[in-house]
């Protein structure tokens, strides 16, 4: 695939550039919100799953059984993996990872990338992490809908923060209301 030359610049990294999106007056504030009402969803389903898992009981009409399985460690993990890759994507400067506002440096726009792609790998590790759980700890030895809720929470909590991330990225890379084009 060839680039034409009236578009090609060689300072490029992606031949699609940021997304502008329009979505009204206070566009940058509903993506906000919408952010923290995907992040608060993720985080309330996998504590609710949790909290179902510290108060499981032994199945009903056999008293001396304990419940088969409870939510560990191992299923916190990629939640936190998610929870550092969304503040890491979120901490970098949209301007730097661009390469715009003067950074002259070629050395920092190179670490603005490799630092979003580091984000990025972490909430994907975060999702395979939870799949690979969902799949290992609840599918494979075949429990009942009321225990493999566990492990769907986790992966649904990973999906979330996921979109979390990518809302609040979209919604910060767009102007401001508050932009006031002022000229003589």
């Amino acid at each position: 695939m060839s680039i034409p030359r009236s578009n090609y610049d060689p300072r490029r990294v992606c031949l699609n550039p940021f997304p502008n999106f329009t979505l009204g007056k206070h566009r940058r504030t509903v993506g906000i919100y919408l952010a923290g009402g995907l992040f608060a969803l993720a985080n309330w389903t996998f504590i609710d799953a949790a909290v179902l898992s510290a108060h499981a009981h032994s199945p009903y009409g056999e008293p001396d059984v304990p419940p088969p399985v409870h939510v560990g460690f191992a299923d916190w993990v990629p939640g936190i993996c998610s929870l550092l890759g969304m503040l890491v994507i979120n901490l970098i400067d949209k301007d730097r990872v661009r390469g715009e506002e003067g950074f002259g440096d070629a050395r920092a726009v190179w670490r603005a990338r490799l630092f979003l792609f580091i984000g990025f790998a972490l909430m994907a590790g975060g999702l395979a992490g939870s799949v690979a759980v969902l799949i290992l700890k609840y599918v494979l030895h075949h429990y009942t809908e009321q225990y493999t809720y566990y492990g769907y929470a986790n992966v649904s909590q990973n999906v979330a923060l996921m979109l979390s991330a990518i809302v609040l990225w979209i919604s910060q890379s767009v102007n401001s209301e508050y932009e006031y084009n002022l000229s003589i």
